[in-house]
C-alpha cells in the first residue's frame, strides 16, 4: 500500500486558511499586511499532537509564541481574559475532525487523551460551540 505524502507547513498553512478563513483562531485579528500568519498546533506536538492539517489553525505570530505548550482550551479562555474573540466553533470543528483522522489512520496514542480531555473540558466551558 503506497502512504500518502503529507502537505509541507506551509501547504498546511494555505490549507488552514483556505479552511478556516483569513483570520487568527484565538484573537480573532486578521492575518493580511503585517501580521504574520503561522501554523499553530491544536494538540502540541511535545503533547504527541502530529504535524497533520487536522491538527493545525492559522494564528497569528504572537498568539502561537504566548500560548506556547498551553491546552487548547487553557488557551482560549486565556483569550478571551484579554478580551479577544477567539472562535471557540473553529476550535471544536478542528478537534473533532482530528478526532476522525486519528480514527482513520490510526497511531497517535500520546495525543489521544489529551484530545479527549480538550474535547470534554471546551463542550462544558463553550456549550454553545458544540
Amino acid at each position: 500500500m503506497e502512504e500518502m505524502r503529507q502537505p509541507g507547513r506551509r501547504e498546511r498553512l494555505v490549507a488552514a486558511q483556505e479552511r478556516d478563513g483569513d483570520t487568527c483562531l484565538w484573537c480573532a485579528r486578521p492575518l493580511t499586511g503585517g501580521v504574520g500568519a503561522t501554523t499553530d498546533h491544536v494538540v502540541p506536538k511535545v503533547k504527541g499532537g502530529p504535524s497533520w492539517l487536522e491538527n493545525e489553525v492559522a494564528a497569528c505570530r504572537r498568539c502561537n509564541g504566548e500560548r506556547g505548550h498551553r491546552g487548547a482550551v487553557e488557551w482560549l479562555e486565556e483569550c478571551e481574559r484579554r478580551g479577544w474573540t477567539p472562535d471557540a466553533a473553529r476550535l471544536e470543528r478542528v478537534l473533532v475532525s482530528l478526532v476522525a483522522a486519528i480514527g482513520e489512520r490510526g497511531g497517535q496514542r500520546r495525543a489521544r487523551p489529551h484530545l479527549d480531555a480538550q474535547l470534554r473540558r471546551l463542550r462544558k466551558r463553550f456549550p454553545a460551540a458544540a
